[in-house]
């Protein structure tokens, strides 16, 4: 099976299945699916836009709203994990991951997918310690410290994927795995990024969590992004197995953003020779039944809650038992095909025609969704929707969307479906590109505002675990980065009980075999194809902001790497 590696997508997705379509059109190859690292961006309509952790000026629709809209259709099957600059709302009402759009696959903050006999896995965000060990209290209309916390990885879903048996051929993450770079050629990568050289000489570059993922799992293939560089390592495990790492850059002319792997398939014998072999995704169901297992840890407190460890009373290794993965598989009826129940539930962008203007100072942010793919998902699995429960928990109504509009993938029918819409008052508060640390004194107003609101009235009945009452100084802690008290004395007051219920660029192709990592070389050497990428054309009047493929462009995000 032939997969496509591309880092940060940033909203270029059509220019991506373009390049795709060239290089296999030239190579006389078919690629099978496409995975990207984060910074997606699928954002349908401008309101998602604004839901995005970018400065304003960086602010581009991109072209993923034709696809969502059915406009066009992904030519390619797509999966991919969150980044830092996402349509964060759209991403939250799919937390256990589902189509974005038809043909295109979210993870969800934590996942793992089988992809004809391949085991896909990833973890959305990225690492940032204050936020760490959080329930996940956000949900749209975000204010400027929600709107980043959002995107934060959360120990809980750590926590769940280390619970995974050996097995996972590939990971994902945005961030790199902290320590990745004592793995491969760090002289080289330090005269690309001199900046790096600090963060890496105090090992503080990349993410501790994926770092415990990495040793823990030791998938033999790890991709990801947010550095905005290419770079190959290949990590040599206690017990000999070897894990071969790979970060790619960002979607731009000249950089080094897209790489083809082949990579063998359980069933790849039976498919050779088929031209219209069918490309599959199918839940695993060790990931489903760690899921079920674990949903009593789920947390949307805005404080510090903590997972269960050895020498105490209740369990803490969900590694799934056979019987408790039989239990599960009947939940599905015997099929872990995903299903193609994509559902628009917001009302896709409009291009505006050469007389309308714009002013996005207009634009609000929207509403948060109950996405019925993730409410299909939950009831099957008897599982809570943590976007739901944060809202029932802060006293919101969950009304009836005005749109919905339901799309089958496989019969272009369009029909209608309720869904559930809340309405909130924003914090509208300034914030600069790349300064997050100054949001924490707001999420921590916000956090005690939260935990002030009373809970009577709201919450389903009953089907919670009674639990002791704890004063509210108990349940707040400073949000300052790498200063929350993490003493065992704070533990208990923590844990939230929830219902319980079951120009140029370039890209590279080559085979696995031939990914040169047995030595420290960042660049993995094989057949390079350089193709011409198709410039955007010159925009109408009054078209909204949508990003032109040129070499200006490669400032975007340049002072927001490292968040």
């Amino acid at each position: 099976m032939k997969i496509a590696v591309e880092g940060c997508a940033h909203g270029e997705l059509e220019k991506i299945y373009d390049l795709i379509g060239t290089i296999q059109e030239e190579q006389s190859i078919t690629v099978d699916l496409l995975i990207c690292c984060g910074d997606f961006q699928s954002t349908r309509n401008l309101q998602d836009l604004q839901c995005m952790a970018v400065p304003p000026k960086h602010l581009d629709m991109g072209s993923f709203y034709k696809y969502y809209s059915g406009e066009k259709v992904a030519p390619i099957l797509t999966l991919f994990i969150g980044g830092n600059h996402e349509a964060s709302n759209y991403l939250q009402e799919l937390p256990y991951g589902g189509w974005v759009a038809p043909n295109i696959y979210y993870l969800g903050y934590a996942g793992v997918v089988d992809c004809n006999g391949v085991r896909i896995g990833g973890i959305s965000g990225i690492f940032k310690s204050h936020d760490f060990h959080k329930g996940r209290f956000e949900f749209p209309p975000y204010t400027e410290a929600t709107k980043r916390s959002v995107y934060h990885q959360r120990h809980i879903d750590v926590f769940r994927l280390k619970q995974l048996g050996p097995g996972v051929d590939i990971m994902l993450s945005h961030d790199w795995p902290r320590g990745i770079t004592e793995h491969g050629n760090v002289a080289q990568l330090l005269r690309f990024k001199p900046a790096f050289r600090e963060d890496i000489e105090t090992n503080r570059l990349g993410s501790g969590p994926c770092e415990a993922v990495l040793r823990e799992l030791q998938p033999p293939y790890w991709f990801a992004a947010h550095l905005h560089c290419k770079f190959a390592a290949l990590v040599e495990h206690p017990d000999g197995q070897q894990t071969k790492f790979l970060a790619l850059d960002k979607c731009l002319p000249k950089r080094r953003f897209l790489q083809i792997l082949d990579i063998p398939t359980p069933d790849e014998q039976e498919e050779k020779g088929q031209k219209d072999r069918k490309v599959r995704l199918r839940y695993d169901l060790e990931w489903l039944t760690v899921l079920n297992l674990t949903n009593h840890l789920i947390s949307v407190r805005p404080s510090n809650g903590y997972m269960p460890g050895a020498g105490g009373d209740e369990r803490f290794n969900f590694t799934p038992t056979e019987t408790e993965k039989a239990k599960v598989f009947r939940c599905f009826d015997g099929d872990l095909t995903i299903p193609d129940n994509f559902a628009r539930i917001a009302e896709p962008y409009r291009s505006p025609g050469p007389d309308d203007s714009l002013d996005m100072s207009c634009v609000e942010q929207p509403a948060a969704y109950v996405n019925p793919q993730t409410t299909t998902f939950c009831d099957k699995l008897n599982i809570d929707d943590p976007l739901r429960l944060a809202m029932l928990m802060t006293g919101h109504t969950l009304n009836k969307s005005s749109f919905v509009d339901s799309l089958s993938t496989q019969t272009g029918d369009v029909g209608s479906r309720n869904a559930d819409e809340l309405n909130v008052d924003d914090d509208d508060e300034d914030d600069g590109d790349g300064e997050e640390e100054k949001t924490t004194k707001d999420a921590h107003t916000a956090a005690i505002a939260i935990e002030k609101t009373s809970l009577s009235s709201t919450l389903p009945q009953p089907k919670w675990r009674p639990q002791e009452s704890h004063d509210e100084s108990d349940l707040v802690t400073t949000l300052n980065d790498d200063s929350v008290d993490l003493s065992a004395s704070n533990v208990s007051a923590l844990s939230l009980p929830t219902p319980q219920k079951l120009g140029d660029s370039v890209s590279e192709t080559l085979p696995v075999d031939d990914l040169n990592l047995s030595s420290p070389a960042p660049d993995p050497s094989g057949q390079t194809v350089t193709t011409q990428s198709p410039e955007a054309g010159a925009a109408d009047p009054g078209t909204p902001p949508v990003k032109k493929f040129k070499r200006r462009n490669q400032t975007i995000y340049a002072n927001d790497e490292g968040d």
